[in-house]
């Protein structure tokens, strides 16, 4: 199985939502909570370019937020990063 890194912070909504959308799906994720870490936030831009979160990566691929990541479920790219994870 593909290693599913999923960046969030605390009273962040949109990370509530794309937990449950991967619970849901049966995928186990590593959840890493930046609410009191800046060098963590500092790693996360380098790493994906964003500030935002959440943010989803499926082994070293950014697959983005929360919009992102459900168009990527629908379209069936998560599926598709998964197998190629794998």
């Amino acid at each position: 199985m593909a290693s599913i890194t999923v960046y969030t912070t605390n009273a962040c909504a949109y990370c509530v939502q794309v937990k449950r959308l991967l619970d849901k799906r049966g995928l186990t994720f590593d959840e890493i909570n930046l609410a009191r870490d800046p060098e963590g936030r500092t790693a996360l831009i380098e790493k994906t370019g964003r500030m935002s979160f959440p943010q989803v990566l499926i082994g070293d691929t950014v697959v983005g937020g929360f919009e992102e990541t459900v168009r990527a479920e629908r379209s069936g790219q998560l599926a598709q990063l998964l197998a190629e994870a794998a």
